[in-house]
């Protein structure tokens, strides 16, 4: 997010790309073979690209990831982005750098359900980011956020819904992670950690209602300080997935938080299945 508020920014690189439906349609469930740089620009200039890949547009190493013309490299001080993408499903073209520098790192991943199937690591929770866009003219400097998910199993196996904000501090970020499992049950982190990345104590805040998004009416839910939460704007408005930013109070301090809403029981039905491929396009590979 901008220092100004203005203008955001997300990027995710894919490999088994969880919401692919080529990727639910494959029969040998190879994730290499379903690859992509996510890329959503938010503000002025709002774009989307999600082009899937197959096996031989990736390359890695330990320091290095690219998707077809898309890159990340990690130098030891700094993540470079550069990206060139084409949206979906308008075709703008999207090229630019981001520049995410860490100002700490926590010690490793938490499990997200009981049998350890999947795992998130709020690695970097407080950094910053430097954005330099040509296609479309964007430059500003802000906040940032870094992370990794893995798993053994699709998510829908796994849970039902889950709901996630982060929001900065003065001394660093308030992470907020709830899932609903699938057997039933869930489970609830209320996480704070320091600039360098160690983790300080949080009160666990109380359940906050938020109304549901205007168009697909996408349950929104989070917890604050106080029990209130407002939405001050809806980025992302889809029929299983929600991005929001909310004035809260965390930690005892009022913040903005960016806020996210997923369904993965919308996620699953046939229709809502057959409408992604519009978002996320495959182009032919021989």
């Amino acid at each position: 997010m901008s220092d100004d508020g203005r203008q955001g920014l997300t990027i995710i690189a894919f490999i088994g790309s969880v919401f692919s439906p080529y990727y639910a349609w494959s029969a040998d469930k190879n994730p290499f073979a379903h690859c992509a740089m996510n890329v959503v620009l938010y503000g002025d200039r709002t774009r989307f690209a999600m082009t899937e890949r197959g096996a031989g547009s990736l390359s890695r190493s330990r320091h290095h990831i690219a998707i077809g013309p898309s890159a990340m490299e990690w130098d030891g001080t700094a993540l470079t982005v550069r990206i060139d993408e084409r949206g979906a499903p308008l075709p703008h073209r999207i090229r630019g750098t981001v520049r995410l520098e860490p100002r700490g790192f926590t010690p490793g991943p938490f499990h997200l359900d009981p049998g350890g199937r999947h795992r998130w690591w709020p690695m970097a929770p407080s950094s910053r980011v430097e954005v330099a866009f040509d296609r479309p003219d964007l430059r500003w400097t802000g906040s940032g956020y870094f992370d990794t998910n893995d798993g053994d199993e699709p998510l829908a196996s796994a849970f039902t819904r889950w709901t996630w904000c982060r929001a900065d501090l003065p001394d660093g970020a308030a992470i907020l992670y709830d899932v609903r499992h699938r057997g039933g049950g869930g489970q609830n982190l209320s996480l704070r950690f320091a600039h360098d990345g160690s983790r300080r104590e949080i009160r666990p805040p109380l359940a906050a209602a938020l109304p549901a998004t205007s168009f697909w009416r996408m349950p929104r839910e989070t917890r604050s300080d106080d029990g209130r939460s407002r939405v001050l704007t809806t980025f992302e408005d889809t029929p299983f997935y929600s991005r929001s930013l909310l004035a809260s109070t965390l930690g005892g301090e009022p913040v903005r938080a960016v806020h996210e809403s997923l369904s993965l029981d919308r996620f699953r039905n046939p229709l809502v299945q057959l409408m992604l491929p519009f978002r996320m396009p495959r182009p032919y590979q021989g």
